[in-house]
């Protein structure tokens, strides 16, 4: 089962909070509702001899991209920023993602919203 990393959100993770992630649209081209992954803290960057710990598994329920200036307060709860609002978490991310300010309003991103099936195998 494929892997997709929680590093910044592990946390709410853990407490089931989190139901929609936030990736460059790049990547997981080929998610589709219905996929089931493992949820992981980390997976790149671990120590020689680590191992990746796992949190859950998850199954998609949706996919798709939309621009990331689209957030609503809502869905930053459902990110598993709970007290914080939009104009923050776009903040957030850019800087996690290095994004430069006059980027933010034109960056597209892929939404995948998922459930828990299970916890950790």
């Amino acid at each position: 089962m494929r892997m997709m990393s929680f590093a910044l959100t592990t946390e709410a993770v853990e407490q089931r909070r989190k139901t929609v992630t936030r990736r460059d649209p790049k990547t997981w081209a080929t998610l589709k509702p219905g996929d089931r992954l493992v949820a992981i803290e980390k997976g790149m960057g671990l120590p020689k001899g680590s191992t990746v710990r796992r949190l859950a598994v998850i199954e998609i329920v949706s996919v798709r991209v939309e621009p990331l200036a689209d957030i609503n307060d809502d869905d930053v709860i459902r990110e598993g920023f709970e007290g914080k609002n939009a104009m923050w978490f776009v903040a957030m991310f850019c800087k996690h993602h290095g994004v430069a300010a006059p980027n933010v309003w034109t960056l597209d991103v892929r939404r995948i919203e998922f459930k828990y099936v299970e916890d950790a195998p």
